[in-house]
């Protein structure tokens, strides 16, 4: 197996198979057509251009599809990208599948399914759990295998789960700390705040956005779902509506997509443990791809800056 594109370094020439996560069509100078391909393995992803496309090529070369590349690892603006020498896609006889490509969660979907199980049967509150319980069971299936987003963090098959099952531990390690902290309510809205994803997201492959995403939103989407699950169970009382500010509440603010602030004490936490979650991965995700004694890639979601890895870091 050859290693991964990420870990091929500036001057490197390649001869690989990759998957094509995403393709645009642009227009060049010259006034040709050229596409902007993320080719994708299980390490991560690297971008590459195709010039002077024809129709034919666009629809060759679109998302989903493996490819196999020839080229140069390149150094552009600070980024890594690969200049394509020769590309064709992958035929049966190239014996290769979709999952030798796609970037997953370092932890098994079983691990992460018992965790679950075993935070939701802690909880002493039985409408919080009923509604927890109920909606998990209900998005399984897809809150198992989906990213926890497009881009950013925890993008890869089975990030969701992994972001919410690391949240939970953060969660538990805080409510030690502070007993105040209704542990139930925290790790419902730990569970709860992102399961919208599943009607938000495509899938796990080339992640985009649904129509329902774009309009609705997964906040909004899960605040439904509460609903909907409290009717159908016949729950009715104050856990029902805290529950939904929970996940209304917890990007924070309302430039950041939160239609509320949070106004209760543990949706407060989990505004803080989603974020450290989100941007721990991020930094170790960028700082992987870098030596000690380098500077990584600006990241965007963090004010565009640049991270450096200390060279004591092994």
């Amino acid at each position: 197996m050859n290693k991964g594109i990420l870990n091929h370094a500036t001057g490197d020439q390649v001869e690989l198979f990759l998957l094509i996560k995403h393709s645009a069509k642009g227009i060049a100078s010259n006034g040709k057509p050229f596409l902007t391909l993320i080719l994708q393995d299980q390490s991560g992803e690297i971008e590459a251009k195709l010039w002077d496309v024809s129709d034919e090529d666009e629809n060759t070369y679109c998302a989903e599809n493996i490819v196999k590349v020839q080229g140069d690892i390149q150094n552009y603006r600070g980024r890594n990208q690969l200049k394509i020498r020769q590309i064709r896609p992958a035929s049966a006889a190239d014996s290769v599948k979709l999952s030798d490509f796609l970037e997953t969660a370092p932890v098994s979907q079983d691990e992460m399914s018992s965790k679950l199980t075993q935070y939701i049967f802690e909880m002493k509150n039985p409408n919080i759990q009923r509604i927890t319980r109920h909606l998990l069971k209900k998005h399984m299936k897809a809150f198992m295998e989906y990213p926890a987003a497009t881009k950013n963090h925890h993008e890869f098959v089975s990030g969701l789960a992994y972001h919410v099952v690391s949240m939970l531990d953060l969660a538990k390690s805080i409510a030690a700390l502070y007993p105040s902290l209704d542990k139930d309510l925290l790790y419902a809205g730990v569970i709860l705040h992102d399961l919208g994803k599943v009607f938000e997201l495509s899938g796990p492959i080339s992640t985009t956005y649904t129509i329902e995403g774009n309009l609705l939103g997964h906040i909004s989407i899960m605040v439904n779902e509460i609903g909907k699950a409290a009717d159908e169970l016949g729950i009715t009382g104050e856990e029902v509506v805290i529950l939904q500010h929970m996940v209304l509440s917890h990007h924070g603010k309302a430039e950041w997509g939160s239609p509320k602030p949070p106004m209760i004490k543990e949706a407060e936490i989990l505004h803080y443990i989603d974020n450290l979650d989100a941007k721990m991965n991020m930094l170790d995700r960028a700082l992987a791809r870098v030596k000690p004694g380098e500077f990584s890639e600006r990241v965007f979601a963090l004010d565009n800056r640049s991270f450096y890895k200390p060279v004591f870091h092994k």
